[in-house]
């Protein structure tokens, strides 16, 4: 143990079967005070930060049937939608009054919406808003409108930045391990393409950050694996250019998901069990400079906790969010809360751009 927790403060990359002992075997304790020293060396300042922004849906319609979503619809159910410009406008008009200037626009894999659809979308969301931050899309998005225009990733990259995409989320990753996505998520892409996007996006020097959603039916190992092939993949990135600047992982919420009603997988993931994913995290990524705690998923007072376990970062107060709520996630922060619960871990808060700047 004593030799691992050396080569994790002196940032070396541990391997799977050296996170896995640092997991099963070090005490909480142990694995968190190692966790915190290597959030000092990358944060010294002692601030946490978060951010004001809005998760705007832009469809709920979807052809990737994810076992673990209660959120979206096939194509041809009644309760699909796709949000207006009139409803853009008055979600943005609202989160202005609330401080924010980022949406993270995401939403199903429509089955009719070509790249054009995306584009005039953000091209005309920046006409009326022109300093409005535009998070957008993920992976999966890039691989589905790849696939549907006959494209390369780096064609729909570009013809979404053009049009006024300012960074692409993480999302989809779930576990990126294939025998793991062919059964919670089938027709989503599989782990290559989705660090295939990434990369491209990586040498195109637009903002990225990584997510993982745990606690269904991966392994240790393969958590290990994810995060080892978003190390790598950052080690790839082009000297100077971003690359991934945070990592969120999350448990799985499993409330009315498929996954619960037909296979009996439910989240059993505990408050200390996270925590310890999050310090192994922050082990694990030491090429990775933020790491965010989703207090949202389980609650503030576990998240306080991960701020003293290698977490940096508290994310979003969440003015609006759609998906996990679906599945049970119902816990809730404004500003003032937000702030006061980093105070209260003992850092100072500071409201943050999705590129990590406050200046």
């Amino acid at each position: 143990m004593t030799s691992l927790i050396q080569k994790a403060l002196s940032l070396g990359f541990l391997s799977i079967d050296e996170g896995r002992s640092l997991f099963r075997e070090l005490p909480l304790a142990d694995l968190m005070f190692t966790a915190n020293e290597l959030r000092k060396k990358h944060h010294p300042h002692g601030r946490v930060t978060w951010i004001i922004d809005r998760n705007v849906n832009i469809t709920n319609a979807c052809v990737s049937g994810c076992k673990f979503c209660n959120f979206y619809k096939p194509v041809s159910n009644e309760a699909c939608y796709i949000t207006s410009l009139e409803e853009y406008i008055e979600k943005i008009d609202e989160m202005h009054k609330l401080g924010g200037n980022q949406l993270l626009l995401q939403g199903g894999m429509h089955p009719h919406l070509g790249i054009d659809f995306y584009t005039n979308l953000f091209s005309g969301l920046k006409k009326l808003y022109p300093t409005l931050r535009l998070h957008a899309l993920g992976p999966p998005e890039v691989v589905h409108l790849a696939n549907m225009e006959k494209l390369g990733y780096r064609e729909v990259l570009e013809q979404l930045v053009a049009s006024g995409m300012d960074s692409l989320p993480g999302a989809g990753a779930e576990i990126l391990v294939d025998r793991v996505r062919h059964e919670i998520s089938p027709v989503k892409c599989t782990a290559v393409e989705w660090l295939e996007v990434m990369k491209v996006a990586h040498i195109m020097d637009l903002t990225t950050s990584a997510t993982m959603m745990f606690g269904h039916i991966e392994t240790l190992e393969e958590r290990l694996e994810h995060m080892v092939s978003i190390r790598e993949l950052q080690s790839c990135k082009p000297t100077g250019h971003k690359g991934f600047l945070s990592f969120i992982p999350w448990p799985f919420q499993d409330e009315g998901t498929v996954l619960l009603k037909k296979s009996g997988i439910s989240n059993h993931v505990t408050s200390e069990e996270y925590i310890r994913m999050i310090a192994i995290s922050r082990i694990m990524l030491p090429n990775i400079p933020n790491i965010q705690a989703s207090w949202l998923t389980v609650g503030k007072e576990t998240g306080q906790l991960c701020l003293h376990a290698g977490a940096n970062d508290f994310g979003s107060i969440m003015i609006e969010e759609n998906v996990v709520s679906a599945a049970g996630a119902h816990n809730s922060m404004d500003a003032e809360g937000m702030q006061k619960a980093i105070r209260e871990a003992g850092f100072v808060p500071q409201l943050r751009n999705q590129d990590f700047s406050w200046e």
